[in-house]
């Protein structure tokens, strides 16, 4: 049985909108998540977060973070995924001056 993998559309915030306070990393998730990729293509360290208040993961400027939840699973395991409708929040460690933040999702 073949199997298949979508991309969600890229979630994406310019610089002018990353500041101080957690700002939404464009819109949610429409699917169940089973792996993402935060790019951090600004010149700035950026903290990232999926519940708006806690600093959860770091990304340093001009790098990017893979986060592959159901690696070694089985594809019909939903015990790694994250939820429809999952929220992904960013804000400056250091301020950007240009550039943007990505999301990429698979699902």
């Amino acid at each position: 049985m073949s199997r298949r993998v979508f991309f969600e559309p890229i979630k994406e915030l310019g610089f002018a909108g990353i500041s101080a306070a957690y700002a939404a990393l464009g819109a949610a998730t429409t699917h169940e998540t089973r792996m993402f990729r935060l790019y951090n293509h600004t010149e700035g360290h950026v903290y990232v977060t999926i519940d708006s208040s806690e600093n959860q993961m770091f990304v340093a400027a001009g790098t990017f973070i893979l986060y592959d939840l159901q690696a070694n699973s089985f594809q019909e395991d939903t015990k790694y995924v994250l939820p429809v409708g999952t929220q992904f929040y960013v804000k400056q460690v250091t301020a950007p001056v240009s550039g943007s933040m990505y999301v990429e999702c698979v699902y």
